[in-house]
């Protein structure tokens, strides 16, 4: 019997079918957390000392394995948290890659040696993995975000401890197990659960790296913090796509209508708010429209779909409570049926105190936006507290080179949507948005490690 003291169980259900339930599971409470800390920081000693070529086969390994269940995993996360089958595909893939480009990590140099300022001797500079990764994980990249930070850290010689999201426990789960099979015991663990287990992994962890909301991305920072540990948190964004005279409209329509709506706007990197510069509005304002109102929403099995469901009956509520009182420009089709869907919607003059100007609806709604000039839009984009990602649509690489140095955002994407992550780069945020070192790319390996510096004499 559940006392008020215990947290209730949770259910994982399909967001296209919340009758459909794919996990049930108790929290386990925070002693179930630092014992699996402990299991991980026992192994690391074997890990480590195991040498590069163990490491790098390990995790060339795990990609293999997650290439092969590939299908399996697709149709896990479109069930699990809704995304659509080509986008889910996709994940996987990049998920597969992920592991295979960190493969090659534990060859790459890990310091450098330079000469003594007087007499003899050697002076050495070189990178030492912290112990033990905690992984604090979403669930709208079910299997990349988890990779993206456990991949770096396991190459770098640290053990890995993963809390996902209760939303993505099956496919957090499922992957485990894959990777699982390619290490040593103890190296890669899951724990499910919630806050409670959340804030034992952070009391526990040698070193963490959070994604998720600003709230307790904000929490998870001043945590380890006051430990004196490193930390790196990716907290979203309310990005912008500016959109220029000279761009060719038609082709910027169709990519802000898709960063708007793909994945029903649940990603960090989605569009929400489009920027028209001067006399682009009026053609933006006409294709945009048209192009939101052609995207495809329904069931995310179908390999048509652009637009499923939100991951919960709450997160529909808020996107619908967004149009409230608001002018709608355009809009999508909702599907009838039992899953938690919403359109994808155009807005415009939105009131200036709007919390739409100020905060992330994490769902397939924008913003349109007028602009006088360049400098006014990069102004627009700038003026609220996240900084992630900026796209801008022109043909003048002038503006595109020169013109954008003032965006205070971490990614600028040049033609392309915001959304679109290159795994072997940095990414991250600015303001808001993002604290400590980027993830991904060469920039991952470095926050798991810390450097050293020895010096050697006769």
């Amino acid at each position: 019997m559940t006392t008020p003291s215990t947290p209730p169980p949770f259910a994982s259900r399909n967001p296209a079918d919340p009758s459909d339930v794919l996990a049930e599971f108790a929290p386990p409470g925070p002693a179930a957390m630092t014992a699996a800390v402990e299991r991980a920081r026992a192994a690391r000693p074997g890990w480590l000392h195991g040498g590069a070529a163990a490491r790098s086969a390990a995790l060339a390994a795990a990609a293999g394995a997650i290439e092969a269940a590939a299908g399996e995993l697709a149709a896990l996360a479109v069930r699990e948290v809704g995304k659509p089958i080509t986008e889910a595909r996709a994940e996987v893939a990049r998920t597969a890659a992920i592991w295979r480009f960190y493969a090659q990590a534990p060859y790459a140099p890990t310091g450098a040696v330079h000469e003594t300022a007087a007499g003899p001797g050697l002076l050495l500079t070189r990178r030492r993995p912290h112990g033990v990764a905690g992984l604090i994980t979403p669930w709208n990249f079910p299997f990349a975000i988890p990779s993206w930070k456990a991949a770096p850290a396991l190459a770098a010689g640290n053990t890995v401890v993963l809390k996902p999201a209760p939303e993505a426990t099956a496919c957090a789960r499922r992957l485990s197990e894959i990777v699982r099979r390619a290490l040593p015991e103890g190296v890669f663990t899951d724990v499910p659960g919630g806050p409670v287990e959340g804030g034992a992994l952070l009391a526990a962890a040698d070193v963490v790296s959070f994604t998720g909301s600003t709230a307790v991305g904000n929490a998870v920072v001043g945590a380890a913090t006051a430990r004196g540990i490193p930390v790196q948190a990716e907290m979203g964004g309310l990005n912008a796509a500016i959109v220029l005279p000279d761009a060719d409209v038609e082709r910027a329509a169709a990519h802000i209508a898709a960063a708007v709506a793909g994945y029903a706007g649940q990603k960090c990197t989605a569009t929400s708010r489009v920027i028209a510069v001067g006399a682009a509005l009026a053609p933006l304002r006409e294709a945009l429209a048209e192009a939101v109102r052609a995207l495809r929403v329904g069931d995310p099995a179908d390999p048509a779909t652009v637009c499923g469901p939100l991951v919960s009956a709450r997160a529909r509520d808020r996107c619908a409570a967004a149009r409230d009182g608001v002018p709608v420009l355009a809009a999508g089709p909702a599907p009838d049926g039992p899953g938690w869907y919403a359109a994808p919607t155009l807005v415009e003059k939105v009131p200036p105190g709007h919390w739409l100007l100020r905060e992330e609806a994490f769902g397939p709604i924008a913003v349109l936006l007028p602009a006088e000039d360049l400098a006014g839009a990069v102004r627009i984009s700038n003026s609220v507290p996240y900084g992630l990602v900026t796209s801008v649509h022109t043909a003048d690489l002038g503006a595109a080179l020169h013109g954008l140095d003032g965006l205070d955002t971490g990614m600028v994407r040049v033609n392309a949507p915001s959304t679109g992550v290159d795994f072997h780069l940095p990414f991250g945020g600015a303001k808001a948005s993002g604290h400590g070192p980027r993830e991904q790319g060469f920039a991952a390996t470095e926050f798991f490690t810390s450097s050293r510096t020895y010096t050697l004499t006769p």
